[in-house]
């Protein structure tokens, strides 16, 4: 009885793992599926745990209690305070957390079938024939190998995102050393299954190696890059994780580990298509490592500054202004002060619209989630394809923070690292206005031929506190 209602539990789970996915797809319904999802993978925990064959005793019970509650106690107060753009590195973290209880069930697991006792595995052998053991190994192996590099990469990805490690180190012969090491670690772990030399000092070697692959895997690519390796890393524990539940023949944690995959990996090659670069140059190509010939380093040229009342003036009668959201609009926490500024602008006539790139901040959709914040409505944020036809008809284009993304040098110049990558036109629009709080390069590292554009002009200062002022200019001009 107890293993159909567990099942039941299971089924009920991947149903709300597949139904919450889908509605995150939506900023109206993301939230509503986000804890769809949440009830689905409460239910399997705690039919787990109730619901098993074994007889358990209290204290185990406690134990494990005890440890939900102090998980939950520390994931919450986390998920509360942080900040929103310390998003990514807290994705980054919980992330490289799947991946090591990945590894850990790998090392616990394979223990267990070391210390079997020979009945229970003629029995096993009776059951499942030889295959089902090959079988256990090669999910144990995997999930150990795919679980400590998630692990370890995505540490390096949080130190690489808190600017901990701000600049990439490359190695002389890196691509052949990671190469070297992968192999290794597959060419390993099948002599331990095909021999049957299992031991578990072999497996901490094993896992000791993989944890090392991870940061090696990590350590070259450069800050540019990090979203799309973070959507990587993912996808790595969602494999994991589909491991583990080929392990234990448990569906809910199949479902999840594979919805997690394949989300993340799709998500990887739609930010890789976006950036017209193929995954193996992101991975072996270190974007972003340098300032090469071209970059915009050695540019002459000059740039302007607006004052805020001219920028009002420009603003206040103007029919169409379109923002691009970046990584500094995020850092200045400015998002209910544009949201403003976008309600002022509409209540005098303005269509305003906000231009989504889609690699823009430190993590896929994050200029999205932080928009949706302050409660901008969806279907104002507007994605590259869409919108680069509408600039040559757009009056004012405000970057608030953006850098690399709005960077001609991406279609004009064969030298720079990011030529090639589809940008948004803002060089188009009638009048461009940057919000930047320095000339600093942007994250790729790069100068931008954007701000000597003559119809550019620079707004400099801090994204809260200028568009403060901006609306504050406005609001005079009533």
């Amino acid at each position: 009885m107890k293993n159909h209602l567990l099942e039941i539990c299971y089924l009920i789970g991947s149903v709300t793992f597949i139904i919450g996915l889908k509605m995150m797809g939506n900023a109206k319904t993301a939230r509503k599926g986000n804890l769809i999802g949440a009830f689905g993978m409460t239910l399997a925990i705690l039919g787990t745990i109730f619901l098993h064959d074994n007889n358990v005793p209290t204290l185990i019970y406690v134990l494990i209690f005890t440890a939900i509650a102090i998980g939950t106690i520390i994931g919450w107060m986390t998920a509360v305070k942080v900040q929103m753009t310390k998003m990514p590195e807290l994705v980054s973290i919980f992330n490289g957390m799947g991946g090591a209880c990945a590894a850990l069930i790998s090392l616990i697991e394979i223990d267990h079938m070391l210390h079997m006792n020979p009945l229970a595995m003629a029995a096993m052998v009776l059951t499942g024939g030889q295959g089902a053991i090959i079988g256990s190994l090669i999910a144990i192996f995997a999930g150990l190998i795919i679980g400590s590099v998630s692990f370890s990469g995505s540490i390096i990805a949080f130190l690489k995102l808190n600017g901990t490690m701000n600049k990439p180190v490359r190695l002389p012969y890196y691509n052949i050393i990671n190469t070297v090491i992968m192999f290794g670690l597959f060419v390993f772990a099948g002599y331990m299954i095909y021999s049957g030399n299992v031991s578990m000092p072999l497996m901490y070697i094993l896992f000791a190696a993989a944890l090392i692959y991870g940061v090696m895997f990590v350590l070259p690519i450069g800050g540019a890059d990090m979203p799309v390796v973070i959507s990587l890393l993912n996808s790595f524990t969602g494999l994991a994780a589909a491991c583990g539940g080929f392990l234990y023949d448990n569906k809910v944690m199949l479902t999840g580990g594979i919805l997690v995959g394949s989300a993340g990996t799709l998500l990887t090659l739609v930010m890789c298509k976006a950036m017209n670069r193929p995954l193996s140059n992101v991975i072996f190509g270190a974007f972003g490592s340098s300032t090469a010939a071209g970059s915009g380093a050695d540019l002459k040229g000059t740039i302007k500054d607006i004052q805020v009342s001219d920028l009002a003036v420009l603003m206040n009668y103007s029919k169409k202004v379109v923002i691009v959201p970046g990584y500094g609009l995020a850092v200045a926490q400015a998002q209910h002060i544009i949201k403003e500024l976008e309600d002022l602008l509409e209540e005098r006539g303005v269509e305003v619209k906000y231009a989504i790139h889609p690699v823009a901040g430190r993590m896929p959709g994050h200029m999205n989630v932080l928009l949706a914040e302050s409660n901008v409505s969806y279907d104002k944020l507007v994605e590259m394809e869409e919108i680069n036809p509408e600039f040559e008809q757009t009056d004012v284009v405000l970057v608030v923070g953006a850098n690399d993304v709005v960077n001609p040098a991406a279609k004009t110049d064969p030298s720079s690292p990011i030529y090639g990558m589809p940008i948004l036109e803002v060089d188009k629009a009638k009048h461009i206005i940057v919000n930047k709080r320095s000339m600093n390069a942007g994250y790729a590292g790069i100068d931008n031929l954007l701000f000597y554009d003559p119809k550019c002009s620079m707004f400099f200062g801090d994204a809260k506190k200028a568009l403060t002022e901006l609306v504050a200019e406005l609001k005079t001009m009533d």
